[in-house]
């Protein structure tokens, strides 16, 4: 897109990573929202969705001079309804000198990420689910028989993110389609349990074309998944009879066996790296293992979920890689822990620590999310810390089952079994420095 003139309230076309150009309003953004460094950008405001972003200058277009244009080359019912809420915010503010708020709509997101496995364990019906938590295995099932699945989901919760592209957005953002836009599958998809990620992956489903159905224990979730264009399962085993693919969630092993079993389907455990912001922005990164033709046809789902996927075997692959990747993940957060308060007792500052730090090799996203988390004190769950102790804690246990040592592992599961001790459990995986300041 060529770069406009433009100016606070302008209707605009604006466009966010491999996604079409949609509707909406350069707006004020929040006081607490910083502005991207670098291009000119403006702060948008989605019509049709609870969508922000800062969205750079080049990348919009005005709404009416291009209204024909972007109506031809774009389709779907949820990019219908964008354009006519931006009718009736017309037609409203006309006449009128005051600013009129965009309609609010249901874009859902959310969600983390974590290991998981294959099981085949038959459940008691009349059992009740146990609550799940945001830290979920992921596995699929193709079905040539009808099984039975029941999953208990957990509540979502939306949050301004910050990408690698500079833009602070909860739109999805560019990932594995970066070639072009995803051409969905025929076949039909389903999932169950619309918690922190589940819902960030069904919208990003949704957003890429995908004929979806949904399930969640509790009912309403699910409404807001309805009206943008998912279509509701009344039980988990209509899903599962009605659809080609199955995705389903659960919290660590013995959920799964006490909830899943698999009568005659092929079978893919998918486990995912990322947060629930990375779930959000489909930019997951997905580890499979299991039946090669069922992960050829999830293409289409992974391009949408995430930025790449990777098909690693036989089951039990998947899960064992996903488990290193976390070790790999949780020692490192223990050491920034341990040089930021090792930095603040020798009288060091911290923020110039982090700056060092990201100007040199070091320098990540997650690098510099964690430790502002650190130095702003807050440790709203990102990727819960007792989720990342029990993945140390399987991992040593990995390494124990090959005679492996793991003595980096072991010693930062020390650490963050003693924040846990000082009740650090469900906040963020970087409130393990609290471990070192008490």
């Amino acid at each position: 897109m060529a770069a406009v003139s433009l100016r606070l309230g302008d209707l605009v076309w604006g466009k966010l990573g491999r996604y079409p150009p949609w509707p909406g309003k350069i707006v004020n953004p929040p006081k607490d929202l910083k502005k991207p460094r670098g291009k000119k950008c403006f702060f948008v405001k989605f019509f049709g969705t609870e969508d922000h972003a800062w969205i750079k200058v080049e990348q919009l277009k005005p709404y009416h001079a291009h209204k024909e244009e972007m109506i031809k080359i774009n389709k779907g019912k949820r990019f219908q309804q964008a354009v006519d809420a931006v009718e009736e915010f017309l037609r409203r503010a006309k006449g009128k000198d005051q600013d009129l708020t965009i309609p609010e709509s249901s874009t859902v997101k959310g969600m983390m990420a974590g290991p998981m496995a294959a099981f085949k364990w038959q459940p008691t019906a009349s059992e009740p689910v146990k609550d799940a938590d945001p830290h979920f295995h992921h596995f699929l099932l193709s079905q040539t028989e009808k099984p039975a699945v029941c999953y208990q989901a957990i509540t979502k919760k939306l949050k301004i993110c910050e990408e690698e592209t500079g833009s602070t957005s909860i739109q999805a953002a560019d990932s594995t389609a970066v070639n072009g836009s995803i051409t969905p599958t025929d076949k039909k998809i389903g999932f169950l349990g619309l918690g922190l990620m589940g819902s960030g992956i069904v919208s990003n489903l949704l957003k890429m074309g995908h004929t979806v159905t949904v399930w969640n224990r509790t009912a309403e979730k699910c409404d807001l998944f309805i009206q943008e264009g998912a279509r509701l399962g009344r039980t988990p085993a209509e899903v599962v009879s009605t659809c080609d693919i199955t995705f389903a969630c659960v919290s660590d092993p013995k959920a799964a066996k006490d909830v899943i079993v698999s009568r005659g389907g092929r079978f893919l455990e998918a486990p995912v790296s990322g947060n629930q912001q990375l779930s959000n922005d489909g930019m997951l990164v997905i580890l499979a293992a299991g039946d090669r033709g069922l992960y050829e046809d999830c293409s289409s789902c992974f391009q949408a979920m995430g930025k790449t996927s990777f098909f690693l075997g036989e089951v039990g692959n998947a899960a064992k890689m996903m488990l290193i990747v976390n070790m790999v993940q949780g020692s490192f957060m223990a050491t920034i822990a341990e040089g930021l308060t090792l930095a603040q007792v020798t009288g060091q500052s911290q923020q110039t620590l982090l700056d060092i730090l990201n100007q040199g090799q070091l320098a990540s996203i997650f690098l510099d999310q964690k430790c502002q988390n650190i130095l702003q004190g807050n440790f709203k769950p990102d990727f819960y810390l007792k989720y990342i102790q029990k993945d140390l804690r399987l991992a040593i246990a990995l390494g124990d089952a090959v005679n492996h040592p793991t003595p980096m592992a072991a010693a930062a599961n020390e650490v963050y079994k003693r924040a846990k001790a000082l009740d650090q459990s469900d906040n963020d995986m970087s409130a393990v420095y609290r471990a070192y300041i008490h």
